[in-house]
């Protein structure tokens, strides 16, 4: 039994680091300078948001250099970031976190990638850029060296797998925060989630409909069964979702402002993004577009305030919460009741979004939230 309470519930923001502006499809009014990444850290902070992702990518920013920048710049806002396996080495990815978060005091996050992209992949010379499930085999065993040296202090940390090998693995000085910092992971398929269960603190998935998240739930607990069945170690799992948000004093007001984010966008462009999304062999990126294509005739609704119009044209979490405070602090309660503790949202442009929702938005879901207690069996 997981137990959720509403004291754990943390909201966290987006950086945007390939640009931002009003409108998807068209080149960023804003480029992603250090100035208003900044801005945009320092508003998310001001909010009431307790963490920032740092998003990772072929078209990003570093996440690692922008992680930093951020943490800099800032008090209380933690950067998540991306440990990408594939292209780095456990030990040197395990050092660097460290680092981030003894400079920042404790406030470091880390998200876990493992690509769902081919052709971003290959473009990295990830040798095992068309093997999905490898890829996740991988990744297990990268965390287990990323924790094995976190936690093995002063002591040497050795590791043969099938991917790594490490002899006399260190990772000096070792996390600010004990036993390390969180980490966050994200994967849909089977191959995946028994990835997440070995490995992960926090799973994220993509926003869906609630039914479609409580049975993602429902199934990513029996993989945390079966690894402690196999392992004979218990394991702590909290789930989050990532999400985007337009949120107005009138409902009018919201669902005009989230159709104008996508007002600007060429046809030819949005049949091309819809292509390539579904080349993807990421299962998360198939539902994504699945959601997008059953709820064409009724508007890309998939749910009370729950909008899908953005999928075509971005990858990732796309879907929208939309309508008044009233409205989204409640689907907001609704998924924190079914146990979801952390939500990554995000919103165009960053800057202001991030001002509407401290202002409309996340004063009033914590006081929705006080005392509930959300229970999963």
């Amino acid at each position: 039994m997981t137990i959720v309470r509403s004291s754990e519930v943390e909201f966290g923001w987006f950086i945007p680091t390939t640009g931002d502006g009003r409108y998807l499809g068209v080149e960023p009014e804003r480029p992603a300078t250090q100035a208003y990444m900044t801005e945009v850290a320092v508003a998310a902070e001001e909010a009431g948001f307790e963490f920032a992702l740092i998003p990772a990518g072929g078209d990003c920013l570093d996440a690692w250099v922008v992680g930093s920048w951020i943490g800099a710049q800032t008090t209380r806002l933690k950067p998540l970031v991306a440990l990408r396996p594939g292209l780095i080495s456990p030990v040197l990815a395990a050092r660097m976190a460290a680092t981030l978060d003894q400079v920042s005091g404790g406030r470091a996050l880390i998200n876990v990638v493992t690509g769902h992209y081919a052709e971003d992949l290959k473009a990295s010379g990830d040798p095992l850029y068309a093997n999905h499930d490898e890829r996740y085999n991988r990744t297990r065993e990268f965390m287990e060296i990323v924790r094995g040296v976190w936690q093995a202090g002063a002591g040497a940390f050795d590791y043969k797998g099938r991917h790594y090998e490490v002899e006399g693995g260190r990772c000096l000085p070792a996390p600010f925060r004990k036993p390390h910092p969180p980490v966050y992971f994200g994967g849909s398929s089977p191959a995946g989630k028994r990835a997440a269960a070995a490995i992960a603190d926090v799973y994220l998935m993509w926003t869906e409909p609630l039914e479609w998240i409580k049975e993602q739930i429902t199934e990513m607990q029996q993989f945390v069964l079966e690894h402690e069945k196999e392992t004979g170690i218990r394991r702590q799992l909290q789930f989050g979702i990532r999400a985007q948000l337009v949120v107005r004093e009138t409902e009018e007001e919201a669902w005009a402002a989230a159709r104008s984010i996508i007002s600007k966008v060429d046809p030819s462009l949005l049949n091309e993004r819809a292509k390539r999304h579904a080349q993807t062999d990421a299962t998360n990126q198939k539902r994504q577009m699945e959601l997008w294509q059953q709820s064409q005739e009724d508007d890309y609704v998939i749910g009370p305030n729950l909008w899908s119009g953005l999928s075509a044209v971005r990858g990732g979490g796309a879907v929208a919460f939309v309508g008044t405070p009233e409205q989204v602090s409640d689907r907001l309660v609704e998924f924190a009741d079914a146990g979801i503790s952390s939500f990554i949202l995000s919103g165009y442009p960053h800057l202001e979004e991030a001002r509407i929702a401290g202002k409309l938005l996340l004063p009033l879901v914590r006081k929705k939230l006080a005392g509930r207690i959300a229970v999963q069996l």
